[in-house]
C-alpha cells in the first residue's frame, strides 16, 4: 500500500479507484522484465503514464524514455521516423539519419497510437520485437537494438485484426502483458478529487483564488459521462478558472461548459432535467421575449379599453382582451374590423347586425395614445436597465430576476451599449 502511495504521489495520480490501483501494481510488476507491454483505454483516460512507471522502475531507468504518437507521422515518413534512413534513400534525404529505435538503444520506446501503423510498418516493427532486428530505410545492412516496447492504443484490437487493419501476429506480441485503463465515469468517486487538483494546479498558474463547486454542481459533475474523460475535465477546470468571475460555481454555471450535455448525462439524471435540455441560452432570451409579449399584451388591453371608454362604451360590454391573440366573430352578429388601413392589429370597430360601421375618425388611433414604444428591442433594453437599476448593477441578481444568464446579460449590456 505504501508502495502504491509513493507511485501515486511521484507520477501525481490522483484517484483510489481500485481498477486504477489494480494496473497501477501490475505495471511497477512486469517493469523489472523486458516483455512488451499494452496499454488499452479510451482516449484521454491517461494512458501515457504508465510507460513512465514502467521505465523509471526497470533497469532501464537511467536510459532513454522515447514517446512517439505513430497518428502524428505522415505514413509516407513513418519507417524514416522510427528506423532512420541513408543518405539519398529517397527525395529530401540529404543525408544518413538515425531512427527512433537506434536513438533508444538500451531504454524504453513507447508507441502511442499503434494501432494507426501502416501494414507495412507493422511488418518491420513486428522484426524487432521478434529479434531486436531493423534495417535504415535505403539500407540492406542489418542492425540491432535494444529496447523495450510499450505501447497504447484506443481502438478495439480485434475488430481491427477482423478489417485486416492490425496484424495479427504483431497484436499477440504487443500484448504480451495488457493493461486496461478505467474511463472516468468508472471511477465516479475520483472525479470531484481530480477537479479539486486541477483547479489547484490553475489557481496557482493563473495567480487567482481557486475555484470551488456548490452541492448542486458536485452532483452534476459526478453523474456526467466524460466521453473525453481526464483530458475534458482538466480543459474544463482551466476554463473555468480564467472565464469565471465568481469563484464558488453552481450547477447552472458548470452546465454550460458542457457540450451537449444532457447526452453525457446518466438516464436518471437526463429524465430529472429533461425540462431543461437543449440549448438553454437559447431558451433563456426566448423566456425573456415571452415576458415581453405579454407585457405588450397587457398595454394592448388597456389601450383597447381605453378605446371603447373614448366611443363612450363601457369595457365590460365587449372585453378587448380576447382580440388581442385573435381578431374573430365573438357572436353571431357582432364581428370586429382592424380600424388602421394597414390592417394593423391595434384597434378595432364593430360591426353591427345592420352592417353599419362607424366612421374611422370616430376612434382614436391606437398608435398615437400609445404611452409606451411597443418595440420588442427597446422594451428588453428597459427590463434590463430596470432589473440592474434595481440591484444596483449586481448583475447575477439582474440576471436571475431575468430568468437569464449572467453570460447573456453580459453580452445584452454589451449589444445595448448600457
Amino acid at each position: 500500500m505504501e508502495e502504491l502511495q509513493d507511485i501515486k504521489s511521484r507520477f501525481e495520480i490522483i484517484g483510489n479507484n481500485q481498477q486504477l490501483n489494480r494496473v497501477l501494481q501490475k505495471a511497477v510488476r512486469v517493469s523489472s522484465s523486458d516483455i512488451s507491454v499494452l496499454v488499452t483505454g479510451e482516449s484521454g483516460v491517461g494512458k501515457e503514464i504508465i510507460p513512465k512507471i514502467i521505465h523509471q522502475y526497470s533497469k532501464r531507468k537511467h536510459s532513454k524514455l522515447i514517446a512517439i504518437n505513430c497518428g502524428a507521422i505522415p505514413e509516407g515518413t513513418i519507417d524514416s521516423e522510427l528506423f532512420g534512413h541513408e543518405k539519398g534513400s529517397f527525395t529530401g534525404a540529404q543525408s544518413t539519419r538515425k531512427g527512433y529505435f537506434e536513438v533508444a538503444d538500451g531504454g524504453t520506446i513507447f508507441l502511442d497510437e499503434v494501432g494507426e501503423l501502416p501494414l507495412t510498418t507493422q511488418v518491420r516493427l513486428l522484426r524487432v520485437l521478434e529479434n531486436g532486428e531493423f534495417m535504415k530505410v535505403g539500407s540492406s545492412e542489418v542492425q540491432k537494438t535494444n529496447v523495450r516496447i510499450v505501447a497504447a492504443t484506443n481502438l478495439n484490437m480485434q475488430t481491427a485484426i477482423k478489417k485486416g487493419k492490425f496484424r495479427e501476429d504483431l497484436y499477440y506480441r504487443l500484448s504480451t502483458v495488457e493493461l486496461f485503463l478505467p474511463a472516468l465515469r468508472e471511477r465516479k468517486d475520483d472525479i470531484y478529487l481530480l477537479f479539486r487538483k486541477f483547479a489547484i494546479d490553475f489557481a496557482d498558474k493563473y495567480k487567482m483564488p481557486i475555484i470551488r463547486l456548490q452541492d448542486d454542481a458536485v452532483a452534476l459533475l459526478e453523474e456526467y459521462r466524460f466521453p473525453g474523460n481526464i483530458r475534458q475535465l482538466r480543459n474544463i477546470v482551466e476554463q473555468i478558472s480564467v472565464v469565471e468571475e465568481s469563484r464558488n460555481i453552481s450547477a447552472y454555471q458548470l452546465k454550460e461548459y458542457f457540450p451537449n450535455w444532457n447526452l453525457g448525462m446518466s438516464p436518471a439524471v437526463v429524465s430529472s432535467s429533461s425540462s431543461e435540455s437543449g440549448d438553454d441560452s437559447f431558451s433563456k432570451e426566448r423566456d425573456v421575449i415571452y415576458k415581453m409579449i405579454f407585457e405588450l399584451k397587457k398595454e394592448l388591453n388597456d389601450l383597447k379599453k381605453m378605446t371603447f371608454e373614448f366611443m363612450g362604451r363601457k369595457p365590460e360590454d365587449q372585453d378587448a382582451s380576447q382580440y388581442v391573440e385573435e381578431p374573430k366573430y365573438i357572436e353571431e352578429e357582432t364581428k370586429l374590423l382592424p380600424v388602421s388601413a394597414d390592417g394593423d392589429d391595434l384597434a378595432y370597430a364593430r360591426l353591427t347586425p345592420k352592417d353599419e360601421v362607424y366612421d374611422e375618425s370616430e376612434f382614436v388611433d391606437a398608435t398615437n395614445v400609445e404611452p409606451e414604444s411597443l418595440s420588442l428591442h427597446k422594451k428588453e433594453m428597459e427590463m434590463i436597465v430596470k432589473s440592474l437599476e434595481k440591484y444596483k448593477g449586481k448583475r447575477k441578481l439582474a440576471a436571475d430576476e431575468l430568468g437569464i444568464s449572467e453570460r447573456t446579460l453580459y453580452r445584452k449590456i454589451k449589444q445595448f451599449d448600457l
